[in-house]
């Protein structure tokens, strides 16, 4: 703990070699993952707050086999690169806006102000539920689409626009 309070290294290094440490070191007969991404995510928000939303657990569940690989690869080497540049890349994937093909649909059909049902119908959909989850919302947390109301989100009369 004092290498990681005391280290010249940037946090977002620090925080890779510590994960990999705890990995390498494996000190629990189960869940020595879960707590290096734990401790990770840990050690990112101290540093900046921002990170503490960052889904590293779930960005690490979708790149599982290259996550074993870079650990395996670094023990075999007896150097924590190829896992720092695997956790570089991962924490760059998260903090990347990432557009989902509904959003690029979505953001390609808006021709001015349309209101929910036109959106719909102009994407051929019938589920409010499932417009809203995997398209509208989406859209506007990535700041492409605004509402024209955004203090009454769910006024009858409200319209969504491209944001410029």
């Amino acid at each position: 703990m004092d290498w990681l309070e005391n280290s010249d290294e940037h946090p977002l290094i620090r925080s890779c070699v510590f994960h990999y440490e705890f990995e390498f070191i494996h000190p629990f007969v189960d869940g020595n993952g879960r707590m290096g991404r734990l401790w990770q995510t840990l050690i990112l928000s101290q540093w900046k707050p921002i990170f503490s939303n960052l889904p590293v657990e779930s960005l690490i569940y979708l790149h599982q086999q290259d996550y074993y690989l870079a650990l395996q690869k670094s023990t075999a080497r007896t150097d924590c690169s190829p896992f720092i540049e695997f956790m570089l890349q991962i924490i760059l994937e998260g903090c990347t806006p990432q557009v989902t093909p509904q959003v690029k649909q979505l953001i390609s059909i808006i021709n001015g102000e349309m209101n929910k049902e036109e959106l719909m119908l102009a994407l051929g959909l019938k589920d409010a539920r499932n417009f809203r989850q995997k398209y509208l919302l989406p859209a506007i947390s990535a700041n492409l689409v605004t509402m024209t109301q955004p203090n009454s989100p769910n006024s009858p009369t409200q319209k969504y626009r491209l944001k410029h």
